[in-house]
């Protein structure tokens, strides 16, 4: 097990800076433009994400700031769908906020650090609540393996192969393992 001397940064400011964009212009490419896509961050760690690259969104697409035409951003709190709280104590985290409808809408949900997949599960079944998406895309700024569930980001900031005993930290001002 590596120790907190031990921490490690693998991504400084710039390279999450430069990570985003490149995610930003995928998302764009892929769902060839933003019409008819929102972004929707998973408490905790994803929900800085996805602002971000709503932001980058924005400016890469030169939506009008005049119209407020931007893309949509909200955020949900998987903690009370997750298939493992009879095994931990959870509690909720935060407010889901998802201001915009999600029916007939492509999602891109959003996650800091992919690992087993199952909080990704409990965001697909919160945002399920909230209407019936047209498609869910998952964007990943860490992608660390080590999947339990079948679950495989489409947009992914950085493969990071780690231990499983491995903590990694994800913030705009880089990514450390600990």
């Amino acid at each position: 097990m590596v120790t907190d001397s031990e921490a490690k940064q693998v991504l400084g400011p710039d390279d999450v800076r430069r990570a985003i964009t490149r995610m930003a212009h995928e998302i764009i490419e892929r769902n060839r433009g933003v019409e008819g896509v929102a972004l929707v961050g998973i408490h905790r760690g994803g929900v800085w994400l996805a602002q971000a690259l709503g932001a980058e969104i924005t400016r890469i697409a030169n939506t009008d700031p005049e119209t407020g035409s931007k893309i949509p951003v909200g955020s949900v709190d998987a903690s009370l769908y997750r298939d493992d709280i009879g095994l931990r104590p959870v509690a909720p985290g935060a407010v889901s906020e998802l201001d915009f409808s999600v029916d007939d809408v492509t999602v891109v949900l959003v996650d800091d650090v992919l690992f087993t997949g199952r909080t990704v599960r409990a965001a697909l079944d919160a945002v399920a609540d909230y209407g019936r998406p047209r498609a869910v895309q998952l964007a990943v700024l860490v992608d660390r393996g080590h999947r339990e569930l079948p679950i495989r980001p489409d947009f992914i900031g950085k493969n990071l192969p780690t231990g499983a005993d491995e903590n990694v930290s994800v913030t705009a001002d880089g990514v450390v393992i600990s």
